[in-house]
């Protein structure tokens, strides 16, 4: 696949191994040339925000392969769920997923996503979105049904997506941006780098 449906002047590589970025850039016609998935550390700092750690995550997941790859425009993004400052990332477990879904059940909560775009000449450039949702109360049943659909894995929280989207009353914010990659400001911005 091409990018000359928007004139691009080169190609990019999604630093990421998400399906469901990849799937969000090509709903648009925008293909990555490489998808590579970055091994960084993805622990927190101490008191470090939700917002400033997705911003951090995904400037070093895209500076990881950049460093690889120079000369190149790379794409990167991390997402996450947050209860006032808690960071909600990936349940590693059942109960791990339990324990999130019993926190979110019946409140508002925010979908935070970092985005780095690093240009082929090594300029940097991030945006944070940010999306307010608000689940349904979760009754025992909606949560087991929930947790035998498996869509926790390998997501910060929930597949927007899938399953979970019958409890989900409100959306305050960019849908793509809860998916995992804002793609409004990611078309823009690759746009502006490589762009005719």
């Amino acid at each position: 696949m091409t990018n000359n449906f928007w004139g691009l002047k080169a190609g990019f590589i999604l630093a990421s191994g998400s399906p469901q970025r990849k799937a969000l850039l090509e709903q648009v016609r925008l293909y990555p040339d490489k998808i590579v998935s970055p091994d960084i550390d993805e622990s927190t700092l101490p008191n470090e925000l939700p917002a400033q750690y997705v911003k951090r995550i995904a400037v070093l997941k895209a500076q990881a392969v950049f460093q690889e790859n120079k000369g190149v425009c790379v794409v990167a993004a991390d997402t996450v769920l947050a209860v006032g400052r808690r960071i909600i990332r990936k349940a590693e477990t059942e109960e791990e997923a339990l324990q999130h879904l019993q926190l979110l059940s019946g409140r508002k909560h925010r979908v935070i996503t970092g985005l780095c775009v690093i240009s082929p000449q090594g300029k940097v450039i991030t945006r944070v979105s940010q999306s307010i949702v608000t689940m349904k109360h979760l009754s025992k049943e909606d949560i087991a049904l929930i947790l035998k659909s498996g869509e926790y894995k390998n997501v910060a929280g929930y597949k927007i997506e899938g399953l979970i989207s019958a409890f989900i009353k409100r959306i305050n914010g960019s849908y793509d941006g809860i998916v995992g990659l804002p793609v409004y400001e990611t078309a823009q911005i690759l746009r502006g780098v490589i762009g005719a």
